[in-house]
């Protein structure tokens, strides 16, 4: 064989080693590629399973857990059917025992004003519904020019007093979802010790917190609450550091934001809403005398209304 011949066939050899060893490359380029799909599309496959399970999960457990409501709520308000302990903190109390100060005094134009007086035969009681929210500082001004005679009015029969905890500024207290928790907590005490609900209410508007603070804890509410002597303190400090009503504050507040119970289609548009007969009051908030007013002129449309105006009895000539 010549060295030509010998050159070529050495040559032809390398290209086909060089070949062989190109496509050992690409083969095992190919079964890279291949594992890493297989891997990605298993990572995957585990990811949408996880997923699904916890979204199995927590619809099982909230469908394990629905939202409580309170056994004595009525259209979502809770009537006032005792003032007991409506007296406390004329100078008032923090959660910690600390003084409240001028913050909580009581104005001096809660003067006695004139009171709707009824009696049974000729006036029925008035019918007065509060929309309030914790955090509002118009619900506080309400409370405390009319907490006084709204108590007389309930202990003389002369009026019906329902309060309907609202949550509508939730958003106000640095995330803590005071409003919310607030009426959840009043949720409690109208439940467990609703001879208290009043003084509690009263008590959550006194000593509000500022807008856009943390307002209190819900061990702090529960301070609160128990504060007024209510009965059962374990029970409604357990209800209220559970939160076991916040669920219902909230969709009661998607309802009265929809429409009002018994105004013919009128929904709750800021707080306080009060309403006397289902009309509601526009006045000053913080003027006792404006709202005893507004209440007898109401009583009294309400009372000439309901009267039937006597029939003259046709007379015979002699």
């Amino acid at each position: 064989m010549s060295s030509d011949e010998s050159q070529n066939a050495a040559s032809s050899e390398r290209r086909d080693a060089v070949r062989e060893k190109a496509q050992q490359v690409k083969a095992r380029q190919s079964r890279a590629r291949l594992i890493r799909r297989t891997t990605l599309a298993a990572v995957a496959v585990a990811f949408v399973a996880v997923i699904a399970i916890v979204v199995t999960w927590t619809v099982s457990s909230s469908a394990s857990k629905p939202t409580m409501s309170p056994a004595n709520v009525v259209d979502d308000g809770f009537v006032v059917t005792d003032v007991t302990g409506s007296g406390i903190g004329s100078e008032g109390t923090d959660p910690d025992g600390s003084a409240q100060g001028d913050a909580t005094e009581t104005p001096a134009a809660t003067e006695p004003e004139p009171t709707p007086s009824t009696t049974p035969t000729e006036n029925p009681a008035v019918d007065i519904r509060v929309y309030v929210d914790y955090l509002s500082t118009g619900s506080r001004d309400f409370q405390l020019a009319n907490m006084k005679q709204l108590s007389e009015w309930v202990d003389d029969g002369a009026a019906t007093l329902t309060y309907y905890p609202v949550a509508m500024l939730t958003a106000k207290s640095n995330g803590t979802k005071y409003s919310l928790r607030a009426a959840g907590a009043a949720a409690c005490v109208a439940q467990h010790s609703p001879d208290y609900f009043f003084a509690f209410n009263d008590a959550l508007l006194r000593q509000q917190p500022e807008v856009d603070s943390d307002g209190f804890s819900d061990s702090e509410l529960a301070a609160l609450a128990i504060a007024t002597g209510l009965d059962g303190p374990k029970v409604v400090r357990a209800c209220i550091e559970d939160q076991s009503y916040a669920s219902w504050a909230k969709t009661a507040t998607e309802r009265a934001l929809k429409e009002l119970p018994g105004t013919g289609g009128a929904a709750l548009t800021g707080t306080p809403m009060v309403l006397v007969n289902g009309t509601q009051y526009v006045g000053k908030l913080d003027d006792p005398k404006e709202f005893a007013q507004f209440v007898l002129t109401i009583a009294s449309d309400s009372y000439y209304k309901a009267t039937p105006s006597p029939t003259p009895t046709p007379t015979t000539a002699p």
